[in-house]
């Protein structure tokens, strides 16, 4: 029972695996033709005996075709010939190599579905001629056809001419036989009329508004005669072509705004090589604004848009129908260029509710223009909730300038319609201006109770009438002292009046009444406190005074 438990856990299942993996191999080995080994990826015939004599295929319902990017064959006299179909199901092979067999001829369009192909080996073989047309579609790295017996002709001549223009200063020494069986180095054949052909393109505008059509000729020469051919790329715009001899015409008509910026070819082939003349299709249209999308929020806010014209839009915004004038706190950035399609956004830094309304996009150039609005909104108004939308209302920002965008400078300041920038600083501006305001009324309302109060104590009874409040002492008006004469035996020092006659400056007692103090050049007149002869000697001054002699009492 331990045993069995013990099959049914990791053990079991490797040696699952390992049964699955062996009948893989098995069922790859049956698909794998005779004297040949494969795998997922690779596919190579070496063995002799007893040898392949077609072009090595895998059997159906066995590994995927597509992933062989490698098929090695040597040794293999039998095989002579490489068919159209042949190769056609590794769609992804990338490497090819033929050595040391008996391989004789290749059909011309044996590697029409192999785009993939990058190096191509076909040393020491039997073939006597070879086409530049197997191989003109591919973009081949490396070609080696070392050790092949070439006839000379014209039909390898472009052999030569690929080698003489090859980038690479390695070069392979190739030879071919001539009518009496001698090897010539390639690189010494000549061949009279054999040489590359020319193809000249008349174009005579090739730029046109949309919508127009065009005609292009060409004309060709070569010996031998070359082939005749254009080459339109996915040209969208309806098109045909006329050729007649070594003239050739073709005519594009109802030209597409899609088509602009696209190559058209004029191309002379013949056994040599080829030739083409080349131009480029401008079309011009009026701008088409084919995106534009609510804000979205990464670093900055952003309004996405896209916009395809030619010539270049100029590009305006608006704010709740007004002009908007770009700064560096907003302004229009072009992210992405493709030919005639411009993609970017209207950048926005820390928008606030003061942000909010409606946006316009107007993209204009010479042939027209085109306009989209959207509605934007940022944050909730203060007080408000985010999900209300009130009325949005005309904020005169503060203008920090224009800067000019990716497209040009779209700023139209001539124009009498109310410009608005977006400004943070408005809201602490009117703060700051209530603040003041408000500072100023607090700080003159002081003033003014400050003065009223002074003009109050000036005749208010509280005065400086009864001095008997600040304990100055009784004046003896009645006893001949004098007019304004105050009781003090002590310092003068010790009463605050002892300076208020200055000579010629005292006023004339008729001035005041018979009980008076002069402070300055006033004369107060003062009223006796009852209270105020009730107080003894003792209790006015303290006992550290000196005391007055009897005689002086």
């Amino acid at each position: 029972m331990s045993s069995w438990t013990r099959w049914h856990g990791p053990a079991m299942a490797r040696l699952w695996g390992f049964c699955w993996l062996v009948v893989g191999f098995w069922r790859a080995a049956l698909a794998c033709p005779t004297s040949c080994k494969c795998s997922t990826s690779r596919i190579w015939c070496s063995d002799p005996s007893p040898g392949i004599v077609a072009f090595p295929r895998l059997e159906p319902n066995s590994a995927d075709p597509e992933n062989i990017t490698e098929i090695y064959i040597a040794n293999q006299k039998r095989l002579e010939i490489i068919n159209e179909d042949d190769v056609e199901a590794y769609a992804g092979l990338k490497n090819l190599t033929i050595v040391d067999s008996g391989l004789k001829f290749v059909a011309h369009k044996a590697f029409l579905k192999n785009s993939n192909l990058q190096h191509i080996n076909f040393t020491r073989n039997k073939l006597t001629s070879l086409s530049r047309k197997h191989f003109r579609h591919l973009d081949l790295s490396e070609l080696i056809l070392v050790g092949n017996p070439f006839t000379c002709s014209c039909d390898i001549m472009w052999i030569k001419t690929l080698q003489e223009t090859k980038s690479s200063p390695e070069t392979q020494d190739l030879y071919c036989l001539n009518e009496s069986s001698k090897n010539i180095p390639l690189a010494n054949l000549q061949i009279p009329n054999c040489g590359l052909p020319s193809a000249n393109l008349a174009a005579p505008n090739l730029t046109v508004e949309e919508g127009k059509s065009i005609t292009l000729s060409c004309s060709v020469e070569g010996d031998p005669v070359p082939n005749l051919y254009w080459d339109v790329g996915n040209l969208v715009s309806k098109h045909m072509n006329e050729t007649s001899h070594m003239q050739g015409s073709l005519r594009i008509t109802n030209i597409s705004s899609d088509d602009s910026g696209k190559q058209i070819s004029c191309v002379a082939e013949n056994l040599v090589g080829e030739d083409q003349d080349s131009v480029n299709l401008t079309v011009h249209f009026a701008p088409t604004i084919t995106f534009l999308e609510s804000p979205t929020s990464d670093h900055h806010w952003c309004i996405p848009f896209t916009v395809k014209g030619n010539p270049k839009p100029a590009l305006q915004w608006f704010y709740n129908g007004a002009i908007l004038n770009e700064s560096k706190y907003i302004c229009t950035k072009i992210h992405v260029t493709n030919h005639t399609e411009y993609h970017g956004c209207l950048q926005l830094d820390n928008p606030t509710h003061m942000n909010n309304g409606d946006y316009k996009l107007v993209a204009k150039n010479e042939y027209g223009k085109d306009e989209k609005q959207i509605s934007a909104h940022f944050m909730g108004w203060p007080g408000i909730d985010d999900g209300a939308n009130p009325n949005y209302p005309d904020v005169i920002y503060e203008d920090y300038g224009t800067a000019a965008n990716d497209i040009g400078d779209t700023t139209n300041r001539s124009n009498e319609i109310p410009s608005t920038d977006v400004a943070d600083k408005s809201g602490r501006e009117h703060l700051s201006v209530y603040a003041v305001v408000v500072i100023a009324s607090v700080v003159g309302f002081c003033l003014l109770v400050m003065l009223f109060l002074l003009k109050l104590a000036r005749h208010s009874k509280f005065g400086m009438k009864d001095f008997s409040w600040f304990g100055f002492g009784k004046v003896k008006s009645r006893q001949g002292v004098g007019p304004a004469s105050v009781i003090s035996n002590d310092d003068d020092s010790a009463s605050p009046l002892h300076h208020i006659s200055n000579g010629s400056n005292t006023p004339s007692s008729s001035e005041g009444g018979p009980d008076a103090v002069i402070i300055g050049m006033t004369k107060i007149p003062v009223i006796e406190n009852p209270q105020y002869f009730g107080i003894t000697n003792s209790q006015l001054k303290p006992d550290t005074w000196p005391r007055a002699s009897p005689k002086t009492a």
